[in-house]
């Protein structure tokens, strides 16, 4: 084995990780952290099109363009959006597996070639590589935050020109791959003051002149253009505009800090802190990357917290932190190296990481949020659900951790790797609840979006290149509209009818008259070939398929879209009724409507009845149910009974979801 070269040990890991995380990508069915997801395919997407960053065919800076163009060969080679959507994941897989090249290279600086390799291996098994089925930038940060510590060691190592000037282009990679990078220059900048004060602004003046120059020549273009420099955050810049209180932040610090030593398993961290606390007695290369590792980290958990602590997040955010694990997984295997010293301190460090566990609330964050955000706890969920009470979590979270604290202390020197490798079953173990969870969520937003039909359903009844508009009226979740848009390429333009779609993405505010004409905010008609529309809008031509469970229907158009129903009963922006509803169709000659209906089981332990026109129809809980009813004069009314108050929080009187109407000419 010491025979076969280490580049090819490297080679198999990064293989190896990218095959494993491929095939664990399939279980992510469908996007699920929305509206991150359809961004990044939009942008990807149009690149590949037309070498434009667009988001619903409009012009945007507010995202980082390094991981659109890193997927969008997936969108120029395959047309079919599923097709593109699995090499998109393929991709994925590869790109954040190499994060364990730098890695490897990283660990050299302080470790002998087996440890190396064994963080190269650490690196890509971290459960947060679940994201690899995801498309998201963390895809893409990871490595080159690992790139970032690697170049910054070396620079604190050697502070040439060509280094510090190398340092600060692989920074503005990094804020160009995700704005969160923001953190990784004044964490360069610290970073040599931790090796010496009164040299560092000698040694390392090209970088802090570059630094100094770049701010104020931006600040001065800003100003010139009149515009704000929070401008550049981009998609993030009204958390620029935030009241922060160090209170709260400081609450945060100390939950992500624990939420961290959870993440890792103690010992990573405990042995980080001996290092540092032995810092005297360490070699110039080991207090370099101690010095690189420690700012990166410092200035990263410093602005995850305050991000936070913002009103409208209030979640521990492991999901932008957690690239400083590989940092602390080199801090172990150089713990080991070193012979795995204890000195008098080790105790309170060991003990009083595991009991940091005890400050996380996990009863405030186990819940759903934590599936996107918060890895760490899916495990401690699980159990939860299966084997002890939400409040036994804390307690037996903490005394595992002291239980690996007491390992830490006690195990022999001579066999203290089976510490990283106890790390290393911890991942593994730790991704079976994880990888179920994840892929859960991807189950359900496709089953909230798109539900008796293929994905591409659209595509496949219009063409790829049909001009197709997707009209919002507030009723369906919006994971119809989501899901539809990101597995068609044929939907374009969105429509918002008297209701703001979620996720703030662009949208064109349109009215519908009392002609049923739907028109703009100049009063133009929209027109479009084809419509997907909920059945709340009947429209004015022929319908070329539907989802009949969530009332979605496709429609072909020769004239400018006219909505030839007008319904009143069902309240604002959703599907349910009151206790009566009436439907009116415009262009009728008799006829009828045939409506489908849904009861909701969470509200109702038995069938209701609605009736209307003499005829009646019994709709149990979570079955759909179609009655149609004969017109008069074009006309129906819907009676539902029973009907009920959900609570003090909704004090609405509710009766069915009225998915769609279908008017049936005689």
């Amino acid at each position: 084995m010491r025979a076969v070269p280490a580049w090819v040990w490297l080679v198999a890991i990064v293989a190896v990780s990218a095959v494993v995380r491929f095939s664990l990508a399939q279980r992510m069915v469908a996007p699920w952290i929305m509206v991150d997801e359809l961004i990044y395919s939009e942008l990807a997407k149009s690149f590949a099109d037309g070498g434009h960053f667009l988001v619903r065919g409009e012009e945007t800076g507010a995202y980082g363009f390094v991981y659109p163009i890193l997927i969008a060969p997936a969108w120029r080679v395959f047309g079919a959006v599923p097709d593109a959507y699995t090499a998109a994941q393929a991709i994925n897989s590869i790109v954040m597996s190499l994060a364990a090249v730098p890695a490897y290279l990283l660990a050299r600086r302080v470790l002998r070639p087996p440890l190396a390799l064994a963080a190269a291996v650490l690196t890509v098994a971290i459960p947060s590589l679940v994201y690899t089925g995801t498309l998201m930038t963390e895809n893409a940060f990871y490595p080159v935050f690992v790139c970032v510590a690697l170049v910054l060691t070396r620079v604190l190592e050697r502070p040439t020109t060509r280094n510090q000037l190398g340092l600060l282009a692989l920074c503005v990679v990094a804020y160009a791959t995700r704005a969160q990078a923001l953190a990784l220059f004044p964490a360069v900048l610290t970073a040599p003051l931790l090796l010496g004060a009164r040299a560092a602004v000698t040694r390392f003046r090209v970088l802090y002149g570059t630094v100094a120059g770049f701010a104020a020549a931006v600040l001065l273009v800003q100003a010139a253009r009149g515009k704000s420099p929070l401008e550049l955050l981009g998609a993030y810049e009204t958390t620029g505009h935030q009241g922060y209180s160090p209170l709260e932040v400081a609450k945060w610090l100390l939950w992500h800090v624990a939420e961290l030593d959870l993440y890792l398993g103690v010992a990573p961290l405990a042995a980080f802190l001996l290092l540092v606390l032995a810092w005297t007695r360490l070699a110039h290369a080991e207090r370099a990357y101690l010095a690189a590792a420690s700012a990166l980290t410092v200035w990263l958990v410093l602005e995850v917290a305050a991000f936070a602590s913002i009103p409208t997040v209030e979640r521990i955010e492991e999901r932008n932190l957690f690239y400083v694990a590989p940092l602390f997984l080199i801090a172990l295997l150089l713990w080991v190296q070193r012979g795995a010293p204890r000195p008098r301190v080790a105790p309170a460090v060991a003990l009083g990481l595991a009991l940091l566990i005890a400050a996380i609330p996990f009863a405030r964050f186990i819940g759903v949020e934590a599936t996107a955000d918060t890895l760490a706890l899916l495990p401690w969920w699980n159990l939860q659900e299966h084997v002890i009470s939400l409040g036994h979590v804390r307690l037996v979270a903490t005394l595992s951790a002291v239980c690996v604290a007491v390992l830490f202390l006690t195990v022999p020197r001579q066999y203290a790797l089976v510490l990283p490798l106890l790390v290393f079953v911890y991942f593994a173990v730790s991704a079976r609840p994880i990888e179920s969870r994840t892929s859960f969520a991807s189950r359900g937003a496709l089953f909230q979006g798109i539900r008796s039909l293929r994905a591409d359903w659209i595509d496949r009844r219009v063409g790829r290149h049909a001009d197709v508009a997707a009209v919002w009226t507030g009723q369906p979740d919006v994971h119809v509209l989501w899901e539809s848009e990101f597995f068609n390429r044929s939907v374009g333009s969105v429509y918002d009818v008297g209701a703001a779609i979620p996720g703030g993405l662009p949208s064109i505010a349109v009215t519908v008259g009392r002609d049923g004409y739907l028109r703009d905010e100049d009063g133009h008609l929209v027109r479009h070939r084809y419509v997907l529309v909920d059945g709340s809008l009947d429209v004015n031509g022929l319908k070329r398929g539907s989802d009949v469970p969530l009332g979605i229907n496709l429609w072909e158009l020769h004239r400018p879209v006219r909505s030839l129903t007008q319904v009143e009963g069902l309240y604002p922006n959703d599907t349910w009724s009151g206790p009566t509803v009436d439907y009116r169709r415009l262009e009728c000659r008799g006829g009828s409507v045939r409506v489908t209906l849904l009861a909701d089981a969470s509200l109702f332990g038995r069938s209701q009845t609605v009736r209307a026109a003499g005829v009646t129809a019994r709709v149990d809980p979570g079955t759909p149910t179609t009655m149609t009813v004969p017109l008069t004069g074009c006309r129906a009314r819907f009676t539902v009974t029973p009907t009920k108050v959900p609570g003090p929080k909704d004090r609405r009187r509710l009766g069915v979801h009225f998915l769609s109407f279908e008017y049936r000419p005689r």
